[in-house]
């Protein structure tokens, strides 16, 4: 990708936008009011997650033309940016999925309409770009690199920390005019439309507690009961990280999860030997949830064997399985040929949810089938074969020419 030949004028104008910090709601509703009349707007946020089950909302940037706002989350209603968020204005982002996330955790709303500028440059061969490296790209502007150990809930914020957050929208609207129109160069503007509003309603947030227990570190090496005792504990340990509103691990760590799995403890004495947990948890009110969780989970293992959640293809056909990694070659020299960030076309899952026929499969619709979905159907019906091609690559082969 060839970088700009230094600031534009109006790259040089969006460098000097006006910050305005904001910490009163009739401040934000006039900056909402400003925002709401304008077609589009830059958004990015500030979040902290360390010592919580949920993000805590720390900042929200805001820009649009030559203004910034910097939002106080912590003093101001927050309900006052829905009436952004409801409004037509394009809301423009960087790598916005967990901005969404907290967003729809802290004001109970998402904006109608999103670009993010992460997966658009995607589309024309970045692989999940920071956006310095995309402002240095696509502007000539090396963004100040900050502490990223800040905490922007600490107030008062000083000069140089609000002026660094500003950083982070200031740029986006010059990102999304360049990257869209050299998306449109390629033709792929509806696909990167179809891809924002993708992400712009895909379910986020924590995971449902029943499925809590697949991402317990070393889960797979249980069987039998044992997989069932770790459901109840993790889906347990998950409801009442949500309920007091700290980290799952400080609850309960996932070696004590699997300990406890293994040995299905029945008494506050045994529970006290097994590791990640100490004789005071094991005795208290900690130990008494923890010994009902390893009851319940004995209850259900009477209902048969647990599966894994399906997300390396081991409940496919076994004929299918050779398939995956086929396949999943075929999806990487696709990406390369059309300049897609791999990721965007198609992950293993995608893969592993098309050959096992999920009406939900990604590459079964859109501009994704529209790339690989004839290829696929032919590569696992037998149809189409794989060869090395003279620069490299791979291509794709009809098996009949092959054959003679």
């Amino acid at each position: 990708m060839r970088k700009s030949d230094g600031l534009s004028p109006k790259t040089a104008m969006t460098a000097h936008a006006s910050v305005t910090w904001i910490d009163e709601n009739h401040s934000l509703r006039e900056a909402i009011d400003f925002l709401t009349q304008q077609s589009r707007y830059t958004i990015d946020t500030e979040f902290h997650r360390e010592r919580t089950y949920y993000p805590r909302l720390a900042l929200v940037q805001l820009g649009a033309k030559d203004r910034i706002f910097v939002v106080d989350p912590l003093s101001l209603d927050r309900s006052l940016f829905v009436d952004l968020f409801q409004s037509d204005a394009l809301a423009i982002f960087h790598a916005a999925q967990q901005d969404l996330e907290v967003l729809q955790h802290a004001c109970g709303a998402i904006p109608r309409a999103i670009f993010d500028t992460q997966l658009a440059a995607g589309f024309i061969g970045y692989s999940s770009p920071s956006l310095a490296s995309l402002v240095t790209t696509f502007a000539g502007v090396n963004l100040p690199k900050g502490d990223r150990l800040t905490d922007w809930l600490r107030r008062p914020l000083t000069e140089a920390q609000i002026d660094y957050a500003a950083g982070d929208v200031r740029y986006l609207e010059l990102l999304a005019d360049l990257i869209a129109k050299e998306v449109a160069a390629l033709g792929r503007s509806k696909w990167v439309e179809e891809a924002c509003e993708e992400l712009r309603v895909r379910p986020n947030g924590p995971p449902e507690p029943e499925r809590a227990w697949m991402r317990v570190k070393d889960v797979r090496t249980l069987k039998g009961k044992a997989r069932w005792i770790a459901q109840a504990l993790a889906q347990w340990r998950e409801q009442r990280a949500a309920d007091v509103d700290i980290p799952v691990r400080h609850v309960l760590s996932d070696i004590a999860v699997i300990g406890v799995a293994q040995k299905a403890p029945r008494s506050p004495d045994e529970l006290a030997h097994i590791r990640g947990i100490d004789a005071k948890q094991a005795h208290g009110s900690l130990g008494r949830m923890i010994l009902e969780a390893v009851r319940e989970g004995t209850d259900r293992s009477s209902a048969g064997e647990l599966k894994m959640a399906l997300t390396d293809g081991d409940d496919l056909e076994r004929a299918l399985r050779p398939a995956v990694t086929l396949v999943s070659a075929w999806v990487s020299e696709l990406s390369r040929q059309q300049r897609l960030d791999p990721a965007l076309l198609g992950t293993r899952q995608d893969i592993v949810d098309l050959l096992r026929k999920s009406p939900a499969a990604r590459l079964g619709e859109g501009w994704r089938a529209d790339i690989v979905g004839k290829d696929i159907d032919d590569l696992v019906g037998g149809r189409a074969g794989l060869t090395f091609s003279a620069d490299g690559g791979l291509k794709l082969i009809p098996v009949d020419s092959q054959s003679s």
